[in-house]
């Protein structure tokens, strides 16, 4: 393995960290909020609206059912009016965080829904507003779970900015696909797959101690 070759990879290692940590930030910024709207609107919950629950629930479906090859195709028009090209870290970053906002929205509401329902009925019966009891009882209740689920999801933006390589994305993928693949470099390829692999164990080992920790707490 040459030395230009070796750079190449440290480089794809630090783009891969910026397309994973930022997609995961912006998709937890919207995708957040999109599961704690389909927990509290399911029937017989704090806020239940079946039609808002409905419209929210269709829309995270249909996102979520797309393939992310074909999305990040889709997306290509849409990622260039955002940043100006459809390709590069910064571009990927936007399939990205679209592809992860459903992922997102349904394990938060899967874990909020883990939350049993006696602490939301003494916080109604202490007059808390809805608001008030998801942001101090139910959110705070669920914050293991919350943080087991968001290593996955760090995980999945993980694997899924290899995937981005495929139109130009950067990263490892991109690495993996020029030298290992249309090269025939084969410890190229082995070599970005085991640091893709180390990574994933890394977030999900971080998820899962601070996941115990808070729940020490």
């Amino acid at each position: 393995m040459t030395d230009y070759i070796k750079d190449a990879i440290i480089t794809g290692v630090g783009e891969t960290f910026v397309m994973t940590f930022f997609a995961s930030l912006f998709s937890y910024i919207v995708g957040m909020p999109l599961g704690v709207l389909l927990y509290s609107t399911t029937k017989g919950r704090i806020l239940a609206n079946r039609h808002v629950n409905l419209i929210v629930g269709f829309i995270v479906n249909i996102t979520r059912s797309l393939p992310f090859l074909i999305l990040l195709v889709l997306l290509i028009p849409f990622t260039r009016l955002i940043v100006g090209k459809s390709i590069g870290t910064t571009a990927a970053i936007v399939p990205l965080t679209i592809g992860a906002i459903p992922i997102v929205a349904r394990m938060v509401e899967s874990s909020l829904s883990e939350v049993q329902p006696g602490i939301i009925e003494a916080a109604t019966s202490m007059g808390a507003s809805p608001l008030y009891t998801i942001l101090h009882f139910i959110i705070p209740e669920a914050t293991p779970s919350l943080l087991q689920g968001g290593a996955i999801n760090v995980a999945t933006v993980l694997g899924y900015s290899a995937m981005a390589g495929v139109i130009g994305g950067g990263g490892l993928g991109a690495i993996a696909l020029q030298y290992g693949y249309y090269r025939y470099e084969k410890e190229v390829l082995w070599t970005t797959v085991a640091l893709l692999i180390l990574m994933v164990m890394l977030i999900q080992e971080i998820g899962i101690r601070l996941a115990k920790k808070t729940r020490k707490n």
